[in-house]
């Protein structure tokens, strides 16, 4: 399996939307029996951060994350991290990871499922980005002549 692949879909599946992974869930022809290797369980991860972006490092806050694992029947282990407190956004996402690995149903949800969360994120990043694009402000310096 191609590890930049399977950082994509992760991705995609993390910072998604639960309610667009859980109708992707319903729409499903055949839901996968799955057992739990981790039980979807919440913790904090400390942020860091640094002065002027390559600076000393500090410590920016916490982050509530959930982190779920299953195994699915044919064997296949999915994992999920995603940021906040809901246990059924990391379960999902995790379920959805197995699924992604198979060799069968793995492209279709690729291009069913992944391709589409990608779509809209990168849609939200543009809009944030437009309506953000009239406040922005260039410095410049003009040169004297005399130097």
């Amino acid at each position: 399996m191609d590890a930049e692949r399977r950082r994509r879909w992760m991705s995609a599946l993390a910072t998604a939307a639960p309610r667009s992974l859980e109708a992707a869930w319903e729409r499903l022809a055949v839901r996968p029996e799955y057992t739990y290797l981790r039980r979807p369980e919440v913790g904090l991860v400390v942020v860091r951060g640094r002065a002027g972006g390559s600076g000393m490092r500090f410590n920016l806050g916490e982050l509530p994350v959930t982190r779920c694992s299953v195994r699915l029947g044919d064997g296949t282990v999915g994992h999920a991290y995603v940021g906040g407190r809901d246990t059924r956004h990391a379960e999902l996402a995790a379920v959805f990871d197995a699924l992604l690995q198979e060799g069968v149903r793995g492209p279709a949800l690729e291009a069913g499922l992944i391709e589409p969360l990608e779509a809209f994120r990168e849609a939200g990043r543009l809009a944030a980005a437009a309506k953000s694009a009239p406040t922005r402000v260039d410095f410049f310096t003009m040169v004297r002549g005399e130097e």
